[in-house]
């Protein structure tokens, strides 16, 4: 006969087995014998308990990557990549030839200056007009200095996003844009330095800092317009002159 304290320890030694049963091989009971369940297990049961957390769970799974085509088209999002990469035709070697015939600084661009104004000989201009206002409104706003901004600028009388952006590159040493005037907005298009044809230059602008490195928008101004002045003419440009006779897609249309 087994006395009441034998008794008792053989009933604690069976619940002891019947419990590491249950844990699987192992397992260790947990801080008030709390059976310890699988990290899975208790995610499942938290998705089926809280059906908006399963939800959020579905969502996430879905999301695409920035380049990738709404229908999962094949080939689509490496169409969208190498959009991304476009670039004109020969653009390298055209402005190489450019900055060529530009080699002497001699064009208009490259001595003709504000200096010039007072000229009593040279033909009213508004642009003397409105260099006068923009003196006084520097002086009382600017203690005589300029802005140091595009937008600032521009509120000047008579100072447009292209004279903006000289001014920054010129008095600040900050390459804000690309300064784009009636010759560059020409021969851009000409060159089919745009992906399209370009209706003003500002939206030339635009295009052509889509594609053209940044470290040339400080230079191309200058290059460009002293090649209008020079070989690019506005009308009857002297192609027969230029280098870019072979590659410029204007001097071989009809």
């Amino acid at each position: 006969m087994c006395s009441p304290r034998d008794s008792g320890l053989s009933m604690a030694a069976v619940r002891m087995m019947t419990r590491s049963r249950s844990w699987g091989p192992g397992a260790a009971p947990r801080r008030g014998g709390e059976e310890a369940a699988p990290l899975q297990r208790r995610e499942a049961a938290a998705g089926k308990k809280n059906p908006s957390l399963a939800k959020r769970q579905r969502k996430t799974q879905k999301l695409k990557v920035a380049y990738e085509a709404p229908g999962h088209e094949k080939g689509e999002s490496h169409k969208a990549l190498e959009a991304l990469g476009w670039e004109p035709q020969d653009w390298r070697q055209q402005l190489e030839n450019i900055r060529t015939m530009r080699s002497g600084k001699d064009a208009p661009v490259d001595w003709l200056g504000v200096e010039h104004c007072h000229d009593p000989s040279a033909p009213p201009k508004s642009k003397v007009k409105y260099i006068k206002q923009t003196s006084a409104i520097l002086q009382q706003r600017y203690g005589g200095d300029i802005p140091a901004s595009v937008a600032e600028l521009v509120a000047l009388p008579g100072v447009g996003p292209k004279m903006a952006h000289l001014a920054m590159a010129v008095a600040w040493g900050t390459v804000s844009g690309i300064a784009v005037d009636t010759h560059v907005h020409r021969i851009a298009n000409r060159l089919r330095w745009t992906r399209t044809t370009t209706t003003s230059p500002e939206k030339t602008r635009a295009a052509l800092e889509e594609w053209l490195p940044r470290e040339l928008w400080g230079e191309i101004n200058g290059l460009l317009v002293g090649f209008g002045q020079q070989t690019c003419l506005p009308v009857r440009p002297r192609c027969g002159a230029c280098l870019n006779r072979s590659l410029c897609p204007a001097a071989q249309s009809p």
